[in-house]
């Protein structure tokens, strides 16, 4: 037990927070958190590339500044964390970090610093570099508004000594220690720091972690080499030391059948975005199909209000009475996909059911759009004041499971007077997308293991994709990130959930699940916390 656990209760929010639904996490996990079944006695080895096919790219090589789950998969073997999350539990364990404080108004936070830990560019793993990877983030831009978010009234790193870091904030700040576990604000070298954005997203980030960034092929491939000399990995790891793999290749795969395909042929290790149309084929070759729940908000349409169709509320909660989300959960997402009951996955801390403000209720959503002056013409579609009610949904192709998903979506929305059309863009576009709000709605998922990324995602005092009005939700949404009780947490987290919900400003579908296909040559895959990969106890 570490110095932190006995002297700092509020130490321990996070995890308690998540203990509640640790019991669900783990039933999630379908065929488990790794690939050894039926090979328990395997010795672990050393060697061998892990090829690893995802859908898509991002185009930036910065942990910092990726949301794609395709990206992150990568990014996130590169940077180490002050903290790590245990993914059964939710508590949060030493990994750079070895203990920390906590101040009673929750804002400053005291890490104290392993040594010997370095970056790959050869510089220590210091407080000058905790320093310098937390003054530039506010500095990142629009790709990186999860580091951004996370660090809300960021005031300064002081460097107490080589080996201890205090991070400040202008007001309490009690999600931090939950986001000081995430890649988003994984170390990198004062060098890396300094660079541009645009410099980081093109040539990468000397990281800690125990791979580096060997090749980036945009739109073909990122190639990670084993980090020698690596000994300082998170407390949750089995291996100590290096990892075990010599390097791991991800491939970039469009095509599903294609990525399907060549994992039950034996030229992939492994994929990723594995559909419901794919598990069978993948079963009866053999391939172990992991699963598990992804915290944060769920899979669906977050609505761009100050179009003048969106603005009005009406229109908005009868898009979402509109959708049938067990349809939707139930012929397209993997075996076990939740339909949403809230605007968090069930899997997050403090999540609130609201499963009857989201049934599918095609009355009512027919009512409401006459409400709103939307009259159906002989061929069923609405219009007003002889504009046709029409609405573009824009995507992007990250999963096998966006068209068809988003098809069911354009079908039921048709069947009260709405047209859809739906835009699909490269992943690489979406932030340019998200900086101007130059769409009508945007089909997508945000992950986090903790229910902060309720601002991060709808706070007007931040990004604003979405463009809401200020209101009360932006008091309860800074209230709840600052709330060190974890009670007074809870009820602001619910408060928050339910005007969300109430005002239709995202229409939730279903709760993500991430499904992997994993060759039976493959032994020690493992989620970490939100569900993304963790390599160094991978082996073949």
């Amino acid at each position: 037990m570490h110095r932190s656990h006995r002297r700092r209760p509020l130490r321990w929010v996070p995890a308690l927070a998540a203990l509640a639904v640790a019991p669900t996490l783990l039933a999630a996990c379908g065929s488990g958190g790794s690939a050894d079944a039926g090979s328990a006695a395997a010795a672990p080895r050393s060697g061998g590339t892990l090829t690893f096919a995802v859908g898509s790219d991002a185009g930036c090589v910065d942990p910092q500044q990726v949301g794609s789950n395709d990206t992150i998969y990568s990014m996130r073997q590169l940077v180490d964390s002050l903290t790590d999350q245990d993914p059964r539990t939710g508590a949060i364990v030493p990994w750079l970090a070895r203990s920390w404080e906590i101040s009673p108004d929750a804002r400053t936070f005291t890490f104290h610093l392993r040594p010997g830990a370095t970056f790959s560019d050869g510089a220590p793993v210091d407080a000058h570099a905790v320093k310098a990877t937390f003054d530039a983030v506010p500095h990142l831009g629009v790709l990186g508004q999860l580091a951004v978010g996370y660090l809300s009234g960021y005031t300064g790193t002081t460097v107490v000594d080589d080996l201890t870091a205090r991070v400040g904030f202008a007001q309490p700040n009690a999600q931090f220690l939950q986001a000081s576990s995430t890649f988003s604000l994984g170390l990198v070298s004062p060098a890396s720091a300094a660079k541009t954005p645009q410099q980081r997203c093109s040539q990468g980030v000397a990281g800690s972690g125990s791979f580096t960034l060997a090749k980036y092929v945009p739109g073909q491939s990122i190639t990670l080499t084993r980090r020698a000399g690596y000994g300082w990995g998170s407390s949750l790891w089995a291996k100590k030391g290096e990892a075990y793999l010599d390097s791991a290749v991800f491939r970039i795969v469009p095509e599903s059948g294609v990525r399907t395909g060549s994992l039950v042929s034996g030229q992939l290790d492994a994929i990723g975005s594995v559909g419901r149309a794919d598990e069978a084929a993948l079963r009866g070759a053999g391939v172990a199909l992991q699963a598990r729940a992804n915290p944060g908000v769920v899979f669906g349409l977050s609505l761009n209000n100050s179009r003048p169709l969106l603005g009005d509320a009406r229109v908005r909660q009868a898009i979402l009475f509109a959708v049938n989300r067990g349809q939707i959960a139930d012929t397209v997402f993997p075996t076990g996909t939740r339909p949403a009951t809230s605007v968090l996955a069930h899997t997050t801390p403090y999540y609130t059911d609201l499963g009857a403000q989201l049934r599918f209720d095609q009355a009512r959503a027919r009512a409401l759009l006459d409400e709103a002056g939307w009259r159906a013409g002989p061929d069923g579609v609405r219009s007003k004041d002889g504009v046709p009610l029409r609405l573009t949904i824009t995507w992007g192709p990250v999963a096998a499971t966006n068209q068809p998903a988003l098809e069911l979506v354009q079908q039921q929305l048709r069947a009260v007077g709405v047209t859809v059309v739906l835009h699909q863009i490269p992943i690489s576009q979406f932030g340019a997308i998200q900086r101007t709000s130059d769409f009508d709605a945007l089909w997508g998922n945000i992950t986090r293991a903790d229910p902060d990324i309720l601002r991060t995602s709808f706070s007007t005092t931040l990004l604003n994709t979405y463009r809401l009005a200020p209101s009360e939700l932006d008091t309860v949404l800074t209230d709840q990130a600052a709330q060190p009780d974890p009670t007074k947490r809870r009820a602001l987290v619910d408060r928050a959930q339910r005007l969300i919900v109430a005002n239709a400003y995202t229409v939730p579908v279903v709760e993500l699940q991430t499904e992997l296909g994993v060759s039976k040559k493959v032994h020690g895959l493992a989620f970490e916390a939100s569900s993304r990969i963790q390599l160094h106890d991978t082996w073949k």
